[in-house]
């Protein structure tokens, strides 16, 4: 169990060192054990897709609710490993998540991923 938690560390930090022009963000909820006791956690993910169209995990991150503030984080962080390059972003239309993508990815478009747009 250690050399997996070892490994997925490391996935979590390597550096970033390719552009990626495309982000596509979401968030999805689970069910999770947290001291003996089923909890929902938001597991926040974000897949970048480079130059030459391929698509790669960047990010994914555990945490109690989605908020502009955990977005902030998790932007900080890709951006801290060498993220660059992003001109679209395409998400949901969370409040917390537009916000943190305005601040940290400044002139950046947006676009309201359709599926999300149809469900609501």
């Amino acid at each position: 169990m250690q050399t997996l938690d070892v490994t997925i560390d490391a996935f979590r930090k390597r550096p970033l060192k390719e552009e990626y022009p495309y982000l596509i963000i979401d968030a999805r909820y689970e069910k999770v054990r947290v001291n003996g006791q089923v909890v929902d956690q938001a597991v926040l993910i974000i897949v970048g897709v480079n130059d030459k169209g391929y698509r790669e995990v960047l990010g994914i991150e555990i945490a109690d609710l989605e908020s502009e503030s955990t977005w902030g984080d998790i932007f900080r962080q890709l951006r801290d490993r060498g993220l660059k390059g992003v001109r679209l972003v395409v998400s949901d239309d969370h409040r917390g998540l537009r916000n943190a993508l305005t601040r940290y990815f400044t002139g950046c478009a947006w676009q309201r991923c359709r599926v999300h747009f149809i469900r609501n």
